[in-house]
């Protein structure tokens, strides 16, 4: 049995609750699997390889561990009142994300089970690799008002302010929680959060969810930078997930960060998470000189202006003073530096003949106050891709430390009486 068994109703049990509950069980589907560390940027596997991401670690996976070229990405909503009913949810939840991110189906799996009884695994992940799953979870501000946590809420969650230019849709804004689920197969992506919303039924609910494809950002060092739907590379200076320096000073909360009720966010990280419109159809009839210089890079390459390469130091003055890159850059910005892991989405048309496509993007950051928040005001006032994008959903969490071993669980820190 794996460590949940004294905490999990077998499928016996699931049967005498008239198929209510889901039952985390310990038969696995097997086979080995090559591991990465969480929080590293190691991939000696690689994505061809299907190997599996390590889930347990000081800090949550997903964050920092190599970008997959997949997403799944779902905000909930917190149905129930009762406090260990969503405790035991979130033990379940982690049960289930372990046995994913490993490969291995949810309980006893999708079959040969009691055939009067609901399966445990949903069944489309069958035969397919692991495909370096990351399952990351986040905390809304929403949340604390639930549960008796209002004293517990980060200093550093903070609602984020409306800025210029957003039009935000509020069916895909906001949440209670987050799961960020990445992998180079986006079955297994989808799955793992089918998976977790089966597993919350009727404790949580869908609010709103994103497909998202082709990263726009790498934490890889020395890795292709992949480019965004306006056809530019993206994420040039993008934090590597080897460069733990930078990773402690800007993403990973600290030992002193906020209040005293705050340390139980030491080794998490916030997440801003914003679906951003890009309006395709009007960029694609701009001058390439003209794209050139909304981004401040050339479209080859990627070198900034009035340098060669991509990786060359860019000088901002040469750039104009609406570029995108000269607004942006940390030495514009007072330092200010984030982790971004966004994605590319396209999803269907608007109803006017017009891709509903653009980025999804992702940040991660050791304080929104000093990171996005500064960041995107700079942006949202002057900044000359605005007239290509809108921002159009919003959202931000708190992303707690990690899973640090078979017995623990998301969200321990936050709400075991213990903690």
């Amino acid at each position: 049995m794996t460590e949940t068994q004294g905490s999990t109703p077998s499928r016996r049990a699931v049967i005498g609750w008239g198929g209510a509950g889901i039952a985390l069980g310990a038969v696995a589907a097997g086979g080995a699997v090559a591991m990465t560390k969480a929080g590293s940027d190691l991939d000696p596997v690689g994505a061809d390889a299907g190997g599996a991401t390590e889930f347990h670690g000081v800090h949550q996976a997903g964050i920092a561990t190599p970008v997959q070229d997949r997403l799944h990405f779902a905000a909930f909503d917190v149905k129930t009142d009762d406090r260990a009913e969503f405790v035991r949810m979130l033990k379940d939840w982690t049960a289930a994300a372990r046995r994913m991110t490993a490969g291995k189906e949810v309980g006893e799996g999708a079959y040969g089970g009691l055939a009067e009884a609901p399966p445990d695994d949903t069944g489309e992940a069958l035969g397919l690799k692991p495909s370096r799953l990351t399952l990351t979870i986040g905390f809304g501000p929403s949340l604390f008002e639930r549960f008796g946590l209002r004293d517990r809420r980060p200093a550093a969650l903070v609602d984020l302010p409306k800025f210029p230019g957003d039009n935000l849709d509020r069916s895909r804004t906001g949440g209670d929680l987050c799961v960020q689920a990445c992998a180079d197969d986006p079955q297994v992506a989808v799955h793992a959060i089918r998976n977790l919303a089966r597993i919350g039924f009727g404790k949580v609910a869908v609010r709103w969810s994103q497909l998202g494809f082709g990263k726009t950002s790498s934490t890889t060092p020395d890795a292709h930078t992949p480019r965004n739907l306006f056809g530019f590379k993206d994420g040039t200076r993008n934090i590597a997930g080897t460069e733990t320096g930078r990773l402690k000073k800007f993403v990973w909360v600290g030992d002193g960060d906020g209040g005293a009720n705050d340390a139980w966010m030491h080794g998490g990280s916030y997440l801003v998470a914003r679906r951003i419109r890009m309006n395709i159809e009007t960029w694609d009839r701009a001058p390439l000189q003209e794209q050139e210089d909304i981004f401040g890079r050339d479209k080859g390459e990627g070198a900034p202006v009035g340098r060669a390469k991509e990786h060359d130091e860019p000088f901002l003055k040469a750039m104009k003073p609406d570029a995108h890159v000269r607004l942006s850059h940390p030495d514009a910005n007072g330092g200010i530096t984030i982790l971004r892991r966004g994605y590319s989405f396209t999803d269907g048309t608007d109803g006017l003949g017009r891709l509903d496509a653009g980025l999804f993007f992702l940040a991660y950051q050791r304080d929104p106050r000093n990171g996005f928040i500064p960041l995107q005001r700079r942006l949202a006032a002057s900044d000359a891709l605005n007239q290509y994008i809108q921002h159009v959903g919003s959202a931000v969490f708190a992303i707690p430390p990690g899973v640090r071993d078979a017995h623990d669980w998301w969200g321990r820190t936050l709400l075991s009486e213990e903690a």
